[in-house]
């Protein structure tokens, strides 16, 4: 059986043609997602198209430009596979990256803006239906699509940039055919346990609204990861035991510092727990953008730093997923009320706690954001070299910036706002953490 860096490496190979000259597209047009030439992603076509990208993932709630419909956990999985097709298309008209050269014997090359438009955008539109885009998205992507390309200059170098990106996308679509993004499960199909003290149990209806939100992340245990070889390859332990010490210290540190109400939590800290309630997928997405321009990377480079934080969180995200439905574990505020009957006599019931921030609909362990946060550092960490590097996120939630003197620094912030934020226990924050850091290594060694 094939490899799954085998996988990846091979696609390029598809797209080889004979090269053309190369040109560059005007300043991009207004779009419903980069409404100014003055916007972060008209700076060249890998910004624009990884930012036209997650528009068509990440919903309208987390901003008006966007147009997609996906909750975090299968957005990261989206951008994953988008992104190998957005690194494929500049590699290959680059002619950079050993194995991903496309080897051109001309002075002439496809024209990268085409090659990257149409590798996107067929990817895109090629995982429909399962992309499900929201109402409308479908007709925005494609007039976002037309529009740009009407501003690459026509001739030879368009046409052969264009099939360079068709073809790849072809390939990144065959690749990931039955991946399992196509099945929609209910709960029942995950052979939950039954109901009891330490198990998680879907969130109710929150007044006004009378029916119950769905679970998330019902499909992500099945989806064949882009690199790890299964989704329980690194599954970690069990949680805590109910009756354990280290519980018991857990639940008191969540009454204490994770509730609506809190004497200990101080101000800064509840930005800091709400900033992370934002789409991470929207939040790092323009994070790496702002990071790749800040480096003055090059097309490929911004491409392939992408990919790889993007693929290493797609992976970290199936792998955290797959363990929060094997474990089933509750959350904070199934936990606390139910306290006196958790068989630990150093925890005690609190009937009125809530937590911070409202609860994602998903078992608690492990954290996600750790697992997804760790494993996108972890890919940084290995395309720069070093941890030494600043990066700055911004939140839409609190309308605050976050800047970190070294990589690890937002991993770190991460993991104490999910506890800040009634979310997550410590110990689910330090596995997931170490989930999304094994997954990072493996996934940038064996898939770059």
């Amino acid at each position: 059986m094939k490899s799954r860096s085998a996988v990846l490496t091979a696609l390029v190979g598809a797209a080889v043609l004979a090269g053309a000259e190369p040109s560059v597209a005007a300043t991009p047009p207004a779009t419903q997602c980069s409404p100014t030439a003055n916007y972060a992603a008209a700076t060249n076509p890998v910004a624009y198209w990884s930012t036209e990208a997650r528009c068509a993932v990440v919903p309208a709630s987390a901003g008006p430009e966007n147009f997609g419909n996906k909750f975090p956990g299968d957005a990261a999985v989206y951008m994953g596979i988008v992104h190998v097709a957005i690194y494929h298309a500049t590699a290959a008209v680059e002619g950079r990256h050993g194995a991903w050269s496309a080897h051109f014997r001309r002075s002439w090359r496809p024209s990268a803006p085409a090659a990257i438009a149409a590798a996107t955008y067929d990817t895109l539109a090629g995982l429909q239906p399962t992309l499900a885009l929201a109402p409308g998205g479908q007709a925005t992507l494609a007039a976002d699509y037309a529009a740009y390309l009407a501003a690459v200059p026509d001739g030879p170098a368009k046409q052969a940039g264009a099939a360079v990106g068709k073809r790849i996308a072809a390939a990144v679509l065959a690749w990931r055919a039955n991946d399992g993004l196509e099945r929609n499960p209910v709960l029942s199909d995950l052979n939950p346990p039954a109901p009891g003290i330490g198990v998680w149990q879907p969130n109710p209806a929150v007044p006004p609204a009378t029916t119950p939100p769905p679970p998330a992340g019902l499909r992500l245990p099945g989806v064949r990861p882009l690199v790890l070889r299964s989704a329980s390859q690194f599954r970690p332990g069990p949680p805590f035991a109910l009756a354990s010490p280290e519980y018991a210290r857990d639940v008191n540190e969540m009454k204490a510092i994770g509730g609506a109400v809190s004497s200990v939590r101080t101000a800064d800290q509840t930005t800091q727990a709400l900033f992370w309630t934002d789409h991470d997928a929207r939040q790092w997405n323009d994070g790496l953008l702002r990071l790749a321009a800040a480096r003055g990377l090059n097309l490929v480079q911004t491409a392939r730093m992408l990919a790889m934080a993007h693929v290493s969180g797609a992976d970290a995200i199936i792998a955290c997923f797959d363990a929060k439905y094997h474990y089933w574990s509750w959350r904070p505020y199934q936990a606390i009320p139910q306290a006196d009957l958790d068989g630990n006599p150093l925890t005690v019931a609190d009937a009125l706690w809530r937590p911070l921030g409202s609860t994602p609909n998903h078992p608690e362990y492990p954290a996600a954001h750790a697992c997804h946060t760790s494993a996108v550092v972890t890919a940084l960490q290995a395309f720069f070299g070093t941890d030494n590097v600043g990066l700055s996120l911004d939140s839409r939630v609190t309308g605050t910036t976050r800047s970190f003197r070294r990589l690890h620094d937002a991993v770190d912030d991460v993991g104490v706002a999910r506890i800040l934020a009634g979310f997550h226990f410590r110990h689910s924050v330090d596995v997931g953490t170490d989930l999304g850091h094994t997954v990072g290594r493996y996934d940038t060694d064996h898939g770059f």
